[in-house]
């Protein structure tokens, strides 16, 4: 790298790090500070009643202050990263860091604590006295052995979590992939010879932890900078590094490396010769996790070890060793049970589960983060990758299970509610799609898919098998389908798996195509063009299949316009008895799920579509467990104007009141005023509405489709759907921009019949 190169990576960071405001963090109030009233609650005087209630309970504190999802970064800079000792000041923006990550990817709070103290039993003292403020404590960046002592009595004296991150974080990802090396190897912990460089903090836990998964202590050769540590050496011992002390004189890791099945580096640089590997056991395990320069680099170790399996603490190899795969999610488990200490049981819990997750399939999220890498359980892929957000559930909920199942939770939890809640914080449609799901497991529905060969219909396909929800049906080249499996890392096969059509050579050919030209030969379409079509037009396939009993219900859209595919559709299913009626889409937000209809269907619906669209909406609502409270949306507002969209708006509400309906619905209004409460109880306050609208039917699909951009775009909105109604549950459209997220939720949706919900 040149030396302007070096100069604008080194400005680039400091700019990060500087604007648009300095550092990394900052406090942002939960609670509505905006009235007297609310000022009243969060301070004098109604804070003394949370003051009160603590004092007569301490756990009480989980309740009603931030405790309970607080963590404390503790360091005193004395072996900060790759820096060393740089005081207690200049570790803050790495604490800081820290204090990201914790948020980032366990929504965990924290607070970055540097303090100026050298003495290992006074900054003991300091971590101790904080107790009251902190859920839990990250200890961080503090040199050996003082480490050791300050989590030590850390730990006799807190009742609360205290998690050295450099030991125990290192060592739970080291046996994460140590145990799925093995694996790879066919080798077991019982049986191996482990030599390792680096008697450290982070060294001496992974060794600790190699030994509780199953290494025999005397099998396990510690080196550091004076040779092997044995019985009767006096220079630069620890008890931690005497206990790994083997009988007999010095020696060098030359001397100490022959038949080693594992190396473990957390030394320096270029510390492990080529000639070393070589006389390492067959298929060795390699893991050079000095950084940024390993003890040896994976080109050199494989020009003499082809077969050697290896992780590196870099990014920019595979099987990268890094903490973050762990701590935050460690944490999490432990602070949502009130754990009073992260134990050995904890830690291997969340050993198994990072390990577990490696060898399943790769999600769709994942794959998209890390685009182009090839993410299949093997030599190169023997841990998960930091962003894959699975990690959060599987690992905390590992973890919590181990902290209550040891007697150290003091607030026990139901395990799956608890998974339930986790994976609906990382996927923001899981809650909502709760009852969906759970209807759809019931059913026995067969889903086609009418683009079979796309990736997202891939990976949808391998989750839903893997959940049980639904039998998918794909349309496609088998072929292509087998190869682009492979190419993915899915484990699913067609033809073995899920069952496939064929376009090119289908048995059914002759069967769909006359079919088809039975429904359009008065429609202009003739025999040959038939024939084309049942080999071209896969969502015309589809529908065809629907229509026949060969399926039950069809997906199509992840590429094409909307209204071309709904043309298809209407053409074969519109003979069975059904009308599209409207496009419903649901849109997460931070604040709630909102409905919005027609968004693709009817540019511009009458009165009486609007009231049909309404009645379908409300249907449709309640299969998410939901009651649909609907607004009809219109330029005027309760009888204002007469032009436009108004005077359609109040014949459809007229419409809808010629007969009783089980639903709550109201209009005409303004967008904000079916949103806000107060607003519509000042402009109208006899309205039969209560509360804020879920459901926002529009006079035309720009207004819709326009508001479901707006909340999409602008304001973080997650989409489900769209959801087509009128259909009987028999087909549905998803837009191109669908993820393999999406796709899993319309087809659990396409999984139940309507008629389920009422």
């Amino acid at each position: 790298m040149t030396d302007d190169k070096i100069e604008a990576t080194r400005k680039a960071a400091l700019d990060y790090h500087e604007f648009p405001r300095p550092g990394k963090l900052e406090i942002r109030a939960t609670k509505p500070l905006a009235t007297q009233r609310d000022l009243s609650r969060a301070y004098s005087p109604g804070v003394a009643e949370a003051c009160l209630a603590i004092r007569d309970d301490v756990a009480n504190s989980a309740r009603f202050t931030s405790r309970a999802n607080l963590v404390a970064v503790v360091s005193n800079g004395s072996a900060v990263l790759g820096l060393g000792n740089i005081g207690a000041a200049a570790s803050k923006p790495v604490m800081e860091g820290k204090a990201v990550l914790f948020k980032k990817f366990a929504n965990i709070d924290c607070f970055d604590i540097e303090v100026n103290e050298t003495d290992p039993v006074k900054l003991a003292e300091i971590v101790t006295a904080l107790e009251p403020t902190f859920g839990a404590i990250n200890l961080e960046d503090i040199k050996a052995p003082d480490c050791f002592i300050v989590e030590k009595l850390c730990r006799e004296r807190m009742n609360i979590p205290v998690f050295h991150d450099d030991q125990h974080g290192t060592a739970i990802v080291v046996g994460a992939a140590a145990t799925n090396a093995l694996e790879v190897a066919g080798k077991a912990f019982g049986e191996i010879k482990v030599v390792s460089t680096g008697g450290g903090a982070a060294g001496i836990a992974c060794l600790n932890m190699l030994v509780s998964l199953g290494v025999k202590r005397e099998n396990v050769f510690l080196c550091d900078l004076h040779g092997l540590v044995h019985e009767g050496r006096e220079e630069d011992m620890t008890p931690q590094k005497a206990a790994f002390a083997q009988p007999g004189g010095a020696k060098t890791l030359g001397e100490v490396i022959d038949g080693a099945d594992l190396f473990l580096g957390l030394s320096g640089p270029n510390v492990l010769k080529q000639e070393m590997v070589a006389r390492m056991a067959p298929r060795p395990i390699i893991f050079a996790l000095a950084n940024p320069s390993p003890e040896i680099t994976p080109e050199l170790a494989r020009a003499v070890a082809p077969d050697a399996l290896i992780a590196t603490g870099r990014s920019d190899y595979p099987n990268q060793v890094n903490n973050v795969l762990c701590f935050p999610f460690i944490f999490r488990g432990a602070l949502d049970v009130g754990a009073t200490e992260i134990n050995e049981e904890m830690k291997i819990a969340g050993v198994r589960a990072i390990a577990k997750l490696a060898r399943s399939t790769t999600s769709a999220e994942t794959a998209a983060v890390y685009e182009g890498e090839r993410m299949i359980f093997g030599p190169d892929y023997l841990i998960p990758k930091p962003f894959d957000r699975r990690l959060l559930s599987i690992v905390a909920c590992a973890v919590a299970e181990a902290a209550m199942a040891t007697g150290v939770a003091t607030r026990p939890l139901d395990i799956e509610e608890y998974r339930g809640r986790l994976e609906g914080s990382v996927y923001r449609s899981s809650l909502i799609m709760k009852s969906v799901m759970e209807a759809a497991r019931t059913a026995t529905r067969r889903i086609i898919f009418a683009e079979g060969e796309d990736e997202r219909i891939l990976r949808a396909t391998q989750a839903l098998l893997e959940e049980g929800v639904d039998t998918p049906i794909l349309v496609g080249r088998p072929d292509v389908m087998e190869s682009r499996c492979e190419r993915f890392g899915l484990t699913v096969r067609p033809g073995r798996d899920f069952e496939i059509m064929n376009p090119q050579d289908d048995p059914r050919y002759r069967t769909y195509w006359e079919t088809y030209f039975n429904l359009m030969q008065r429609r202009g379409v003739t025999p040959a063009l038939a024939q084309a079509i049942m080999r071209t037009n896969t969502t015309a396939i589809a529908a065809v299949a629907v229509h026949r009993g060969d399926a039950d219900s069809m997906i199509c859209g992840t590429f094409g316009q909307y209204l071309w595919h709904l043309r298809y559709i209407d053409d074969v299913l519109g003979r069975d008895g059904l009308t599209q009626i409207g496009a419903l889409s649901l849109v997460l937000l931070e604040s709630g799920a909102y409905f919005i209809a027609d968004t693709h269907v009817n540019p511009e619906p009458t009165a009486a579509q609007i009231a049909e669209i309404t009645i379908a909406a409300a249907r449709h609502v309640r299969r998410f467990g939901l009651e649909p409270k609907i607004a009809l949306c219109s330029h005027s507002q309760f009888g204002n104007l007469d032009t436009g969209t108004g005077p359609r708006m109040r014949e459809a509400l007229a419409i809808l009141d010629a007969e009783p309906r089980n639903f709550m619905y109201e209009g005409e209004m303004h967008s904000d005023t079916a949103l806000d409460p107060t607003l519509r109880e000042r402009i109208f306050p006899n309205s039969r509405l209560e509360g804020a609208a879920n459901v926002l039917v529009f006079a035309n699909a720009d207004a819709a489709s326009a508001s479901r951009n707006v909340l999409k775009m602008l304001a973080g909105g997650l989409e489900v759907g769209p959801i087509l109604m009128g259909m009987g549950n028999k087909a549905h459209i998803v837009t191109s921009s669908i993820t393999t997220r999406g796709l899993i939720n319309i087809a659990a949706l396409a999984g139940t019949p309507v008629q389920h919900y009422g």
